[in-house]
């Protein structure tokens, strides 16, 4: 009767082996899952701004571009038809500040796979959508004037583009939950707010005929 019972558990004992072997080699040799082998979705995502992102910090992005985009067209006429020295460097300084932020930007964009605008989209019909933004009657007349009466309607101009970027900025602040698209906007806040305090003292200074133009 027990000789009998013996091949039965020997065979239970093989299976048992079996399945243990089975699940092993599934695991890998290293002991890990095969789940946790990296996707090429995992390698993709890895090249993406990291941080979480919403629809505020994609309209920040969409909007501030063309917006920048616009004043370093200001920015560029002001060589030509500026008549002050201060006038032109502070030109040259709206360049160099927000030609790499545009560009910090539009990589957000790509990465989060959104829309990158072209040109100075908004700058007419949807002008209303960015707040200071030129309209094209606006541009002609800057590129059209020159001297003293071009560097106060610059620096005008400028002090009510900055002041819609401003604004703008501060709902990224509020709205946005991507760490580097607040950071930004909060060095927009600060640096923009401390050239609109610059354009005003240089207003003051202007030729009383540019004044009056």
């Amino acid at each position: 009767m027990y000789i009998a019972r013996f091949p039965p558990r020997r065979t239970a004992v093989a299976a048992a082996t079996v399945v243990t072997a089975l699940v092993l080699a599934a695991c890998g040799s290293d002991g890990s899952s095969s789940a946790d082998t990296p996707t090429p979705t995992t390698s993709a995502r890895a090249s993406a701004p990291a941080g979480r992102h919403n629809q505020a910090d994609v309209t920040f992005a969409q909007q501030m571009i063309p917006h920048h985009r616009q004043a370093i067209a200001m920015a560029d006429m002001a060589e030509e038809h500026a008549s002050s020295n201060q006038v032109k460097a502070f030109a040259r300084k709206i360049q160099k500040e927000q030609k790499p932020e545009i560009q910090t930007m539009t990589t957000w964009l790509k990465a989060w796979g959104e829309q990158v605008p072209h040109g100075m989209e908004g700058m007419d019909h949807n002008a209303s959508a960015m707040p200071g933004m030129m309209n094209d009657h606006d541009m002609h007349q800057l590129k059209g004037a020159s001297g003293g009466a071009f560097d106060t309607m610059f620096l005008t101009m400028m002090i009510k583009h900055h002041q819609g970027a401003i604004d703008m900025a501060k709902t990224e602040q509020q709205h946005g939950a991507y760490g580097p698209a607040k950071k930004l906007a909060a060095s927009i806040v600060t640096t923009q707010t401390t050239e609109i305090t610059q354009m005003r003292t240089m207003l003051g200074t202007s030729s009383p005929s540019a004044t009056s133009h």
